[in-house]
């Protein structure tokens, strides 16, 4: 079993910064792509970003790109994601998830298979 424990996340004004941490843990932990995911109040879960864990390839939604960055350590099975410039629509329960399989897309949620128990992200404006 796998074990994904986010950290991070808080209350910012906008044009803030906040970072989240994913570690993961449990039996040999072997993933091909960590993502964050979020979720706002009414709405659909939706991707943010994710990186393959192996040559760390990155892809994020177009909502984020040039203010948030994904990152590893795989040392520590980690995963990053630091958020800068945060606007009020940034706001949203945040979520990091593992892809053990190379197939489907990095982006779509279905294809996860282990998740973070979500991480509340506030941006006041």
């Amino acid at each position: 079993q796998v074990q994904l424990v986010q950290s991070g996340g808080g209350l910012v004004q906008a044009g803030g910064s906040l970072r989240l941490s994913c570690a993961a843990s449990g039996r040999t932990f072997s993933a091909y792509a960590m993502g964050w995911f979020r979720q706002a109040p009414g709405k659909e879960r939706e991707f943010v970003t994710a990186i393959r864990w192996s040559g760390g390839n990155t892809y994020y939604a177009n909502s984020v790109k040039g203010r948030f960055t994904i990152s590893r350590d795989n040392a520590k099975n980690t995963v990053y994601l630091q958020m800068n410039s945060l606007k009020p629509e940034d706001t949203a329960v945040y979520y990091c998830a593992a892809k053990t399989h190379l197939t489907g897309s990095n982006s779509y949620g279905g294809e996860y298979d282990y998740w973070g128990q979500g991480t509340q992200v506030t941006v006041s404006s």
